[in-house]
């Protein structure tokens, strides 16, 4: 089978799916093509900057203005290719897309949140779903809060949350509660809880388990499993009956939001024409001048992709972008030049812990002005092929806890450049 589009992009995490958004909003016919199964692990918050400058451990309170002193510091960090008007609008197109499909955001404009998570620590992030917003007021106030946990339920312990917290939050209570329904159960998953919480008698009969053990109480916090398809309606339902506020906990693993997330996504994908195949891509061709032909899917029955224009959103190390050789690393799909330290000894610091970071982890691919793949003469390797997301070089989104932010804004400038490219006639 042989289908043609104007843009492919190779890679369906956050980077590929935004793109595939921001794309197909723009009136291009778009083909997501990989593996979607990695949506099972992300919290659902959306981190634009939150520590800067390293050296310093410092948490960011305002996003905006570190981003300005980030891309002072750092001019060939990608966020100096998206620039802060760009990635404003970047933002606020894709909270509004999520948020037509019934999956809301929290944020404060001009400032990061800060809000506590499953292993009782602090999390500072810049947007998070409505389910966790009123969280952040709870740790602000950290006036009587009830944390709840599940007899069955793994991976996830209130005690933990409130023992941890208690020098900073000795208002902070926990209970553990039996789930309707599951009362015979040793073990419970959270795909089995969240599917309960879309239920309506379930959420009742929860709340009234739950209703005596708030003695005050005036917030209540759960794991993040208020359900896959109505998670905002089982939040409003919840804070009906029990009369206080509640918010999700983000948990690690994520699963549930990240789930959620992506179910978001493919809803968009959908309403705007696009396509997401979940299959990989195994084998890339150029054919200048017309583009690209990609094959997907299993050796005996490849799916043949055509398209003049092909965005690269597949990542690092653990996703496959860039694999680590004793030679040096390489770009998995495209072989692409990749920058990264001279010899193999240089990819770490004598000290795992050196404030300055790891060289390795700012090892990615370089692109010009319009996110096109450059080699050593700076030159683009192919017209028609953009990068975006963390395969990018010179950041380290992981330590300065900006992966959306990154997935985001690059995803945002690289398709704008990609349409310029297509409509001017792929010059």
């Amino acid at each position: 089978m042989t289908a043609h589009f104007d843009l492919a992009i190779v890679g369906a995490g956050m980077t590929g799916l935004c793109a595939a958004v921001f794309a197909a909003s723009r009136g291009l016919s778009t083909v997501v093509l990989g593996p979607t199964g990695s949506w099972a692990h992300p919290s659902g918050l959306f981190d634009l900057l939150g520590v800067y400058p390293l050296e310093e451990k410092k948490r960011v309170h305002n996003p905006w203005d570190a981003l300005k002193t980030l891309m002072a510091n750092e001019p060939s960090h990608p966020y100096g290719l998206v620039g802060e008007p760009a990635l404003r609008d970047a933002f606020s197109f894709l909270l509004d897309v999520l948020s037509q499909r019934n999956y809301s955001y929290f944020r404060v404009s001009e400032a990061n949140s800060e809000l506590i998570t499953s292993l009782g620590t602090r999390k500072t992030t810049y947007c998070l779903p409505a389910t966790m917003g009123a969280g952040v007021q709870a740790w602000q106030r950290k006036s009587s809060c009830l944390l709840i946990d599940f007899f069955g339920l793994k991976d996830y312990s209130a005690q933990l949350v409130a023992s941890n917290l208690r020098s900073a939050w000795p208002l902070l209570r926990w209970s553990t509660v039996e789930c309707p329904g599951t009362d015979s159960q040793h073990e419970i998953s959270p795909a089995f809880l969240a599917r309960q919480f879309d239920e309506a008698p379930f959420r009742d009969r929860l709340a009234e388990r739950i209703t005596p053990l708030l003695q005050g109480a005036i917030a209540v916090g759960l794991p993040a499993v208020l359900g896959f398809e109505h998670s905002l309606g089982a939040l409003e339902h919840l804070q009906n009956r029990l009369g206080v506020p509640v918010f999700e906990i983000p948990c690690t693993p994520g699963f549930v939001p990240g789930l959620r997330l992506r179910a978001a996504f493919e809803k968009a994908l959908h309403g705007l024409g696009a396509k997401l195949m979940t299959e990989k891509v195994v084998r890339v061709r150029a054919e200048p001048p017309d583009g690209f032909v990609l094959f997907a899917g299993e050796t005996d029955a490849l799916t043949e992709i055509r398209a003049p224009a092909v965005l690269l959103a597949t990542g690092r190390f653990l996703a496959g972008g860039l694999a680590a050789e004793r030679t040096g690393v390489r770009e998995t799909v495209f072989n692409l030049p990749v920058w990264q330290p001279d010899a193999r000894q240089a990819w770490h610091r004598a000290d795992l812990f050196d404030t300055r970071g790891h060289p390795i982890h700012r090892a990615g691919v370089r692109v010009d002005a319009l996110f096109r793949p450059v080699d050593s003469s700076q030159l683009p390797v192919f017209t028609g092929l953009f990068v975006a997301g963390s395969l990018l070089a010179h950041q380290d989104w992981m330590r300065t806890k900006s992966g959306a932010g990154l997935a985001i804004g690059t995803a945002w400038g690289a398709v704008k450049a990609c349409q310029r490219y297509l409509e001017e006639g792929q010059s």
